[in-house]
C-alpha cells in the first residue's frame, strides 16, 4: 500500500485545463500568501497573488505541475516548477505578463506606493516582474513554488510533493533548484534547511536557497531527498 493511501492524500498532475481546480490552486496561493498564513485581506482583488505565482507556471510548465488533495477530494496544496529559470522568465514576460498588466488595470507608482503593502508588492512584480540573478541560475537553474493548507500539512506531504518536482526535474538533467521564501516564515525556511536546501542569498524580505543535484542530494532513483 503506497503512502498515499496509507494517509489519505493522493499526488496527482494539475488538471491545467479544468477552470475549477485552477481557481482553487489560486484559492490555496492566497490562503497561504502572508509567509504561510492567510492573505485574503491584503488584497482588493483575489485573484491578482494566482496571477503571480500560480497562473504562469500552469500556462507555461503545465507538465511541472502536481497537487496534493484528499483522496477524490479538491486540491488542498501545490508543487510549481520551471526547469530553465531564465527561459521561463523571458517567456512570461511576453506571453503572460502583458495579459495579466491588462486585466489588474495597473495604476500609476504613486498610486500604487499608497495601497497596502501587500498589493503595491504584488502591483510592483506585475509591473516589472524581477528577474533571477544569473549568479543563481547558472547552478540552480530551476526554480518551483509550494503552497500548502494547514489541513495537509504535516505527515510527510511537503517532503513529497517536493520529491515528486525535483524528480521530474532529474529526470530532465537539471544541475540544480532554487526557491524564494519569506524571511517571515520561519516554519518553511526550516523545513527547507531540513530537506538539504542552503542558503543562497539574503534579500530584502526573503532568502533564496537552493540545492544541488550533483552532489548526492537525490539518490540513484532521482526522487528522494537525502
Amino acid at each position: 500500500m503506497s503512502t498515499e493511501q496509507r494517509t489519505g492524500w493522493e499526488i496527482r498532475p494539475a488538471r491545467v485545463d479544468d477552470p475549477a481546480e485552477v481557481d482553487r490552486l489560486y484559492a490555496v496561493c492566497l490562503r497561504t500568501g502572508a509567509n504561510g498564513q492567510d492573505a485574503s485581506a491584503l488584497f482588493h482583488d483575489d485573484r491578482m497573488l494566482g496571477d503571480i505565482f500560480v497562473g504562469p507556471y500552469l500556462a507555461l510548465e503545465p507538465e511541472l505541475a502536481w497537487v496534493i488533495a484528499p483522496r477524490g477530494g479538491p486540491a488542498a496544496g501545490f508543487v510549481l516548477g520551471a526547469a530553465d529559470t531564465e527561459d521561463f522568465e523571458r517567456t512570461a514576460e511576453s506571453v503572460w505578463w502583458p495579459g495579466v498588466r491588462e486585466r489588474h488595470g495597473l495604476v500609476g507608482r504613486d498610486q500604487e506606493d499608497a495601497l497596502p503593502p501587500g498589493e503595491a508588492a504584488a502591483r510592483k512584480a506585475i509591473r516589472q516582474p524581477p528577474r533571477t540573478p544569473v549568479a543563481v541560475t547558472a547552478d540552480y537553474p530551476a526554480h518551483l513554488h509550494i503552497d500548502l493548507l494547514p489541513e495537509a500539512q504535516g505527515g510527510g506531504n511537503g517532503r513529497r510533493m517536493i520529491d515528486t518536482l525535483l524528480g521530474a526535474l532529474r529526470a530532465r538533467k537539471v544541475r540544480g533548484v532554487h526557491l524564494g521564501v519569506g524571511k517571515g516564515n520561519t516554519a518553511a525556511i526550516g523545513f527547507y534547511r531540513h530537506l538539504g536546501f542552503e542558503e543562497l542569498s539574503d534579500e530584502d524580505t526573503f532568502l533564496r536557497m537552493g540545492i544541488r543535484f550533483d552532489v548526492g542530494a537525490i539518490d540513484e532513483r532521482g526522487a528522494s531527498l537525502r
